[in-house]
């Protein structure tokens, strides 16, 4: 059986949820922050020592500023009313992303957060916040070229976002759309993709086993076609 190190989740469709159930896009949002709790505890349970969501891209700032300030206070908000909850079930938690460029407060609940979990031993949750790959790879090589490094596949992936981490063994994409929209571009080379239909509020943690189950059992050949 294939051993499982990282999963990463594009959590498509929170927006279309919210809409489609007649309350709202920010209530989709609201319901997508609960499967992710859901799916995080599924994951120390099936031993997966690593997750990575994609929270807000660069692009998300095209979206209307209403819906953006949702997001940050959303994210601000379950950090403070859930920090007992985080400790308990000893994640921690790591972020990705430029996040110089958020809001004050959320910003600073983000190193508070940071700083609190760090050693906690259960699962690695890292949050993908003003996150563009492409960004992550401009980063890279100028941290290279200031560095004077030779460009290799170690000094890349030891100046990107997730130095230090191991690329996903898994994507799983929900909303139906077959895209990875500028998410771990390096980082996925090689990595299973898993698109599905579901919206992110609909995704539950039977879906994340079936998935990882048939992960285990496939034959993978790095490099070949």
């Amino acid at each position: 059986m294939n051993s499982l190190k990282h999963i990463a989740f594009i959590m498509d469709g929170n927006g279309r949820w919210g809409i489609k159930k007649r309350r709202g896009r920010n209530y989709g949002h609201l319901k997508g922050v609960n499967v992710v709790q859901e799916i995080v505890k599924a994951s120390i349970l099936l031993k997966i020592p690593i997750v990575t969501f994609y929270v807000f891209s660069t692009e998300n700032w095209k979206r209307p500023k209403s819906e953006i300030n949702f997001l940050f206070k959303l994210i601000q908000t379950y950090f403070e009313r859930e920090m007992k909850d985080v400790m308990k079930n000893k994640i921690k938690i790591n972020f990705l992303g430029k996040i110089s460029n958020i809001p004050k407060n959320t910003r600073k609940i983000i190193k508070k957060t940071v700083q609190k979990t760090k050693k906690n031993k259960n699962i690695l949750v890292n949050l993908a916040i003003n996150y563009g790959s492409r960004a992550e790879l401009i980063d890279c090589f100028n941290k290279l070229k200031n560095s004077k490094s030779k460009i290799s596949i170690k000094s890349i992936n030891n100046k990107l976002y997730t130095q230090n981490l191991p690329d996903p063994d898994i994507l799983i994409r929900t909303g139906g759309k077959k895209r990875l929209s500028n998410f771990m571009l390096w980082q996925l080379a090689y990595t299973e993709l898993n698109f599905l239909d579901k919206l992110w509020p609909d995704f539950n943690k039977n879906d994340l086993k079936r998935i990882v189950l048939k992960y285990k059992r496939i034959k993978r050949n790095f490099g070949g076609i």
